[in-house]
């Protein structure tokens, strides 16, 4: 075929080669440009499909846990119809959710330890809330074994679900409610070395087990029974936040240990007097002194000296304004509001914990979580393990860091400033416990101008050197009646001497 081109070629004239030449050049062109095109649209089918196999991983890693779970997913109530729904246990195995039977035959969520566990572990009609509804997937799933599954499966039986081990301990539980009373508040009790929640309190609260029955009420209560205030209340945080106020002062002096301040019982600025609690006069003060003390004068002192932008920063670090780490709850994100354009009073009036800095228990937990714990904060989890209904392991949770919030170091002075609160300070009635603690009191005004309605704070953690449990209470509307370093202590001793 070669040999008779060229014998072809050769028989043309000069000009007709030319032509034959560029007609030649031309079909090559051709071909070239058809086959980019070719290739372009097989990147593009290329592309396509690794970013489609890119969101399937993305989906079934990140999101599919959320779709399955939400009660919009009409899979779930085929899942119900196959499974018999499984228990919700505390950390000693006792029940604290579980399906039951009927005379009719019909199945019903019961809750053998009615309203303790309301927020936490929640209901399951009228909707799903609490460890109901975040772990409703593991809960309808069962993992029993497969020659019983398919068993059941012919004889037209259902297979029972998987159970969820919680860290809850219902000791601590059922003290922090009878500490608390009738009072309206929240109680978060955790481990700082591992983020096992223990307890998670919350009042008023309600009976799941009888939540279809009073739904139209608990939707129209006054008091708000429904809302999880452990983790979705918003509260002036008070004289705790002195714990950030304090750290941000210790970053931007190194010699914070040579601050000093005389306290007249007021502090006067720009026109605005804030006085300590009572019109106190501590007279001359240190850092240690005016942390262990409360000094609203001292704090306001030290407000108006700091860096705005790096306090900002600060308080981003300890999880303000941003997500706050914890599987299984729903929560209210922390505010911190202080910027370049904040008036010498709001400056002083956040630095003693007032102005329009708002924050959860929960969230004030993680704080002191990570002062017990050397500035690290441990991922918090509610969920030990998930087991098949016979108690066989299917999926355990592993401690793990969520992040450094501070250094060791900072975390070590804080923890020697708070353990001041309850030797000397108004945490004082600690002093003499079998065993030791660290923590801080609070007070805040929630309204404004009478400076006896107030909600009562405390947040502190035992066993100083070896930190033990870290508990965060809150008591609204305590005006100066109820104290929450008070409901702490009670709490605390039922766990260490009972």
């Amino acid at each position: 075929m070669r040999q008779q081109k060229k014998q072809e070629r050769s028989l043309m004239s000069r000009k007709e080669r030319k032509e034959q030449s560029k007609l030649e050049k031309k079909e090559k062109k051709k071909k070239r440009e058809v086959n980019k095109e070719f290739a372009r649209v097989t990147y593009v089918f290329v592309a396509l499909f690794l970013v489609l196999m890119g969101y399937i991983g993305y989906f079934n890693v990140v999101e599919s846990e959320d779709i399955i779970n939400s009660p919009y997913n009409p899979r779930l109530d085929s899942m119900a119809d196959r499974v018999v729904r499984g228990k919700i246990l505390d950390k000693d195995g006792n029940v604290l959710a579980q399906t039951e039977t009927a005379e009719d035959g019909s199945e019903y969520r019961s809750y053998p330890y009615g309203n303790l566990y309301a927020h936490v572990v929640g209901y399951s009609s009228q909707g799903k809330s609490g460890l109901e509804s975040t772990r409703n997937f593991e809960l309808l799933t069962s993992n029993a074994f497969f020659l019983e599954k398919l068993s059941n499966e012919f004889q037209d039986q259902k297979n029972t679900g998987d159970n969820i081990v919680t860290t809850l301990d219902t000791s601590l539980q059922q003290a922090a409610s009878d500490a608390m009373g009738d009072s309206r508040g929240a109680v978060v009790i955790m481990e700082p070395s591992t983020g096992k929640i223990r307890t998670m309190l919350s009042k008023p609260d309600f009976d799941p087990n009888t939540v279809s029955e009073n739904w139209e009420w608990l939707n129209t209560d006054e008091s708000s029974s429904l809302l999880n205030r452990a983790t979705q209340g918003q509260y002036a945080p008070g004289s705790s936040f002195k714990i950030v106020t304090a750290l941000e002062y210790m970053r931007e002096h190194s010699d914070y240990s040579s601050y000093t301040y005389n306290c007249s019982g007021s502090i006067t600025y720009d026109g605005v007097t804030i006085p300590c609690a009572g019109g106190q006069v501590h007279g001359q003060e240190d850092l240690a002194s005016s942390f262990a003390y409360s000094c609203n004068a001292s704090f306001c002192n030290i407000g108006l000296q700091l860096d705005l932008s790096k306090y900002s920063d600060t308080a981003k670090e300890l999880l303000f304004n941003s997500a706050l780490p914890g599987k299984d709850i729903s929560y209210n994100k922390s505010s911190f509001a202080l910027d370049n354009n904040a008036t010498s009073s709001d400056r002083m009036m956040t630095a003693m914990g007032q102005g329009e800095t708002l924050v959860s228990p929960y969230h004030m937990a993680l704080i002191t979580s990570a002062v017990a714990n050397g500035g690290r904060l441990m991922e918090p989890y509610f969920v030990e393990e998930v087991t098949n209904y016979s108690g066989t392991i299917v999926e355990e949770t592993d401690p793990e860091s969520y992040g450094q919030l501070m250094t060791s170091e900072e975390a070590a002075q804080l923890k020697a400033y708070m353990q001041n609160v309850t030797d000397y300070g108004t945490g004082s009635v600690f002093a003499g416990s079998g065993y030791s603690v660290a923590g801080k009191t609070g007070t805040a005004e929630y309204s404004d101008g009478d400076s006896s309605k107030n909600h009562s704070w405390f947040v502190g953690f035992t066993n100083v050197d070896n930190p033990e449990l870290v508990i965060s209470v809150i008591i609204e509307e305590a005006d100066g009646n109820v104290r929450a370093v008070d409901v702490a202590k009670q709490i605390l001793d039922s766990y260490y001497y009972n």
